[in-house]
């Protein structure tokens, strides 16, 4: 009975310490909402938007299905041209947009 008791204790603390360090792998990796809230993020500090502007854009933003590479595009094309960004400087900008 004692070694039944001493397994049942041994099996129990294992599960206990499986779970936590299950829920640790998830609180590490980032949900699609906290993903989605970062990419809007990015864009809103590209445009640089402020009080009402902002909250409106981020509402429509997580609102809206996650942005296709297409639409990726056009939106680094459009904050390239309003930034006047030529050569090896648009470049590295849009390559740095499209990876947002």
């Amino acid at each position: 009975m004692s070694k039944f008791l001493s397994l049942l204790a041994v099996g129990l603390a294992l599960s206990l310490g499986t779970a936590a360090h299950a829920a640790e792998d998830k609180a590490a990796a980032p949900t699609k909402q906290q993903s989605k809230m970062a990419a809007c993020n990015a864009d809103e500090k590209a445009k640089t938007l402020k009080g009402d502007e902002r909250k409106a854009f981020m509402s429509e933003c997580l609102k809206n299905k996650p942005a296709t590479q297409q639409d990726k595009m056009k939106s680094c094309n459009a904050d390239a041209k309003t930034k006047d960004l030529k050569g090896d400087e648009r470049k590295a900008f849009m390559s740095e947009c499209l990876k947002k």
